[in-house]
C-alpha cells in the first residue's frame, strides 16, 4: 500500500479514530498478542476510561481493526488495479509489487490474524473470509467473461495469498511474484488458445 502508517498528525482526530488508527499500525506491525491495550492507550493519547467507553474489550478493538483494514486495503487495491487497467489481469502483479516493496509491509493482516489467533474468535475468521472473497471479486472483474472465470479468480486469489506469505519471509518482491506471474501467463495463453479455436 502506498502509505501504511496512519498515525501521522492524528492528534486532531476524535479519540475513537485515534485509537483505531494506532491499533491498526501496532497490530499490523508487531502482532495482536504482542500489542497490549496499555500500549494502544498510551500511543493514542487517550485515557483508559475513554478507551473502554469505545472498546469494552480487546476483541472489540481487533474486530474494528480488521474492518478498518479491509476497507482501507480494498480501496487501495481497487485503485492500484484501476491505475493499471490496460494491463488486464496482469495489473495484479504491479499492484502487489507496489505493496510488497513498502518498508512497512508485514504480509496480509487477515492471514496473520487467523494464524496468530486461530479459531479463538469465529468472527475474526468470518471477517477474513469476507475480505478474501471481495479481493477475489476485484480480480474476477479483470478477467474476460466465461463460465470458468469465478474459479480462475479464486485460483489467482489463492496465488496472491501465497505471494503475500512468500514476500513476508523472503523480503523479495521478485521472488514472491515470479510464480504468480507464471500462473497469469499460463492463464492468458489458455484464453488466447480458446479464442483461436473459437472457444470449442
Amino acid at each position: 500500500m502506498a502509505k501504511s502508517s496512519t498515525r501521522t498528525s492524528a492528534e486532531s482526530l476524535p479519540a475513537r479514530e485515534r485509537i483505531v488508527r494506532t491499533a491498526h499500525d501496532l497490530f499490523y506491525q508487531d502482532g495482536i498478542r504482542a500489542t497490549g491495550i496499555d500500549r494502544v492507550i498510551a500511543e493514542a493519547g487517550v485515557t483508559k476510561v475513554t478507551f473502554y467507553r469505545h472498546f469494552p474489550s480487546k476483541n472489540d478493538l481487533v474486530q474494528t481493526y480488521l474492518e478498518y483494514r479491509h476497507e482501507r486495503w480494498m480501496s487501495w487495491f481497487r485503485d492500484a488495479l484501476a491505475r493499471r487497467k490496460e494491463e488486464g489481469v496482469n495489473a495484479v502483479i504491479g499492484a502487489l509489487r507496489e505493496w510488497f516493496t513498502q518498508d512497512t509491509f508485514r504480509g496480509c493482516a487477515f492471514i496473520n490474524t487467523v494464524v496468530e489467533l486461530g479459531t479463538s474468535v469465529p468472527t475474526f475468521e468470518q471477517t477474513s473470509r469476507e475480505h478474501k472473497q471481495e479481493m477475489a471479486e476485484a480480480i474476477r472483474a479483470l478477467l474476460p467473461p466465461g463460465a470458468a472465470n469465478e474459479l480462475e479468480a479464486s485460483a489467482i486469489a489463492l496465488a496472491v495469498d501465497g505471494a503475500c506469505v512468500r514476500a513476508q519471509y523472503t523480503h523479495s518482491a521478485d521472488e514472491a511474484l515470479e510464480p504468480l506471474t507464471f500462473l497469469l501467463r499460463a492463464l492468458q495463453a489458455s484464453h488466447e488458445a480458446e479464442q483461436q479455436t473459437g472457444g470449442s
